[in-house]
């Protein structure tokens, strides 16, 4: 029965490194369409939604099987239970990269800008959302904290794009596009927040603790 369950475990960890693999992947890919002004990419992100939703139902099937159909111990309770968390945050971040390709769509930003902390921000939360379900299925604590840490640089690079597309607004520069590259970077912004999120309940997964997920506007 044992074994039966531990293969069960086994493949939620794999479903949640997909489904991680997913969300990092949209980030990728739409801030290459950022970059490039890609609208085709845009749009593949977009439809990419809809895989990473799945994902979100499968996972939450598998996860209530395993609580309904098997005797889980404490800590297995603590596993399943933060799997369970953690798809919510992950579907997220899916939402927010098309809320992200939604605006560069209905923008036309079909030239390249110059973004360059914008990519810095973006391949920041990629990073912190696979390293934060890495760190669930290697039940590796410090790199759940490394994952908290750094969304401090997140928040840091977030204020910096603000303060200097609000400078060049008031100069008479950017305009409608500042806006735009302003709400892109709040919803890269919000990722951090998610992937913070999903790295408090690795923790509560190994340590039974938990400092309490942010707070992140839908």
């Amino acid at each position: 029965m044992r074994n039966k369950f531990d293969m069960q475990l086994e493949l939620l960890n794999e479903q949640l490194t997909r489904m991680g693999e997913l969300c990092e992947l949209a980030i990728n890919r739409v801030t290459k369409a950022l970059v490039e002004g890609n609208l085709e990419q845009a749009k593949k992100v977009m439809a990419a939604d809809e895989e990473i939703d799945q994902m979100e139902k499968d996972i939450e099937r598998l996860c209530l099987k395993l609580l309904l159909q098997q005797q889980p111990v404490a800590k297995d309770l603590r596993q399943i239970s933060a799997a369970l968390k953690m798809i919510t945050d992950m579907e997220r971040i899916g939402d927010q990269t098309a809320d992200i390709a939604e605006i560069i769509i209905s923008a036309g930003m079909s030239e390249a800008g110059d973004v360059k902390k914008i990519e810095e921000m973006s391949a920041g939360v990629a990073r912190m959302v696979n390293d934060s379900v890495t760190a669930y299925v290697e039940r590796d604590l410090e790199l759940a904290r490394k994952v908290m840490e750094a969304d401090d640089n997140i928040d840091r690079l977030f204020d910096d794009i603000r303060g200097s597309i609000i400078n060049l607004i008031a100069e008479g520069n950017r305009g409608e596009q500042g806006v735009d590259l302003i709400m892109i970077a709040k919803y890269l912004e919000r990722i951090g927040d998610h992937a913070t999120n999903i790295a408090e309940w690795v923790e509560f997964s190994i340590t039974g603790v938990h400092k309490g997920a942010q707070a992140v506007e839908a």
